[in-house]
């Protein structure tokens, strides 16, 4: 499963939607439940990113990532 990560790259400062950014994970997960706290675990173990949202993609919102050019799966 696909998961799409929301984050800011520090903790310092509030929020903004112009400095928000993605990574995409690849989750072998039982769920999406699972496959969420798996993709926070590993960001927050190898980041300091300050995780705003993590959503599964569907096949659909997936192809559009892929044609949108900007889709890269994030191995840490």
């Amino acid at each position: 499963m696909i998961y799409k990560v929301f984050y800011q790259e520090t903790k310092e400062r509030n929020p903004r939607r112009e400095t928000t950014h993605a990574l995409y994970l690849d989750i072998d997960a039982k769920n999406e439940l699972e496959g969420r706290i798996e993709a926070r675990r590993i960001v927050e173990e190898n980041t300091s990113y300050n995780i705003e949202f993590i959503t599964l993609l569907s096949d659909q919102h997936l192809e559009y990532e892929k044609e949108s050019g900007a889709f890269e799966i994030t191995e840490f």
